[in-house]
């Protein structure tokens, strides 16, 4: 039974339309980034929705991630973005994971364990990969381990693909990647990619896929970026009202008595706090939304509760639903209120938060 004190919607008909619009406006195949649980948004139903359209790859961060999807049933190529342990070869096998090489060192430890694997290269975020900069180094280094793995590619990714001041920045990264990948061309490795959610939209199209991430989601890399039309957050979240109390002029809410009324108020609480992962900077800052109405939050957000301002919604009562994303108000504009981005927002909200599909 899932209980309604805090959930989330997830509408799996949008993240398939995200995905076939995104689909028409870039030419490669795609690739489902379903790291972090989705970012928030369930990976093992986001991906089944998705392998029943004919997506046939999916990028994970760890192997406890590919390990679920494996045994939520989904096929095709899985492919972890970041670090294994060396002494998990035998599970990369057994569920047919594809791993990625990080360095000449990783690869040297995880030689010979006959597994799938593509080497990450850097191309300027210097982050993890094999360095760009010297393509020989590069060239030697992929030619002395293919044969001690199924090798099957090669990648990159772009930092700034989203920025459009920073395009130089990106074509420079693009043309390092094609540096090395031209000089591997022989050995016909069947997944070549750079390509990010913005990097797919607003590059020049390289290789043989296109990873797309947050906006599969319907949200922006930058939110300066206009997205297609037609994508959209396919995520809600949303409490309800657990009392309405009046309070007094002079009187002060939450901890650290932040908030003093200067004149009587209605106060409702929303028993929805940082432990669901509702960032604790929205404090004095944040909104929700109740009958379509913005109910300003007093006080500082506690780790289960938070406080907002009902004395302009004459119609809110116990039990009335509260929207804390959603209505129009996304994951990407919360985040402008505290100075991050939508990534965290969505990926912040915690497992004891309800999930609730549609569209299956």
């Amino acid at each position: 039974m899932m209980l309604k004190r805090s959930w989330i919607e997830i509408d799996l008909t949008v993240i398939r339309q995200n995905y076939a619009i995104y689909q028409k406006q870039c030419p490669l195949p795609l690739m489902a980034v379903v790291k972090a649980d989705a970012y928030g948004h369930g990976d093992g139903e986001v991906s089944a929705a998705l392998q029943a359209c004919g997506c046939k790859n999916f990028a994970v961060s760890n192997l406890e991630e590919a390990i679920r999807l494996r045994q939520a049933g989904i096929a095709g190529q899985i492919l972890i973005l970041g670090y294994t342990p060396t002494d998990c070869a035998k599970e990369l096998a057994a569920y047919d994971i594809t791993q990625t090489l990080l360095s000449e060192e990783y690869a040297q430890r995880l030689a010979g364990k006959r597994i799938k694997a593509q080497f990450a290269l850097d191309t300027g975020m210097n982050r993890i990969g094999l360095d760009a900069d010297d393509p020989i180094l590069c060239e030697r280094i992929i030619r002395q381990y293919q044969g001690q793995f199924e090798l099957t590619g090669l990648f990159t990714h772009l930092c700034v693909a989203d920025t459009p001041e920073e395009q130089r920045f990106t074509t420079e990264q693009i043309e390092k990647f094609k540096r090395v990948a031209e000089r591997v061309r022989d050995l016909n490795l069947p997944f070549v990619h750079c390509m990010n959610s913005a990097g797919g939209l607003w590059q020049k199209p390289y290789g043989d896929l296109a990873r797309l991430g947050i906006i599969l989601y319907g949200l922006k890399p930058d939110y300066a970026n206009q997205l297609p039309d037609g994508i959209c957050p396919a995520l809600q979240w949303k409490s309800v009202i657990a009392l309405i109390k009046t309070i007094h002029a002079g009187e002060t809410i939450g901890y650290g008595r932040t908030f003093r009324a200067k004149k009587n108020m209605r106060i409702a609480t929303i028993p929805t706090g940082y432990a669901d992962g509702y960032n604790r900077l929205l404090s004095n800052r944040g909104f929700v939304l109740i009958h379509g109405k913005k109910a300003p939050i007093v006080g500082r957000i506690c780790m289960d509760q938070l406080m907002v301002d009902v004395t302009e919604i004459g119609e809110a009562q116990f039990d009335d639903e509260a929207t804390l994303l959603g209505d129009g108000f996304t994951a990407d504009d919360m985040a402008q209120l505290i100075g991050t981005i939508g990534y965290e927002i969505v990926c912040g909200i915690t497992r004891r938060v309800g999930r609730i599909y549609c569209g299956k």
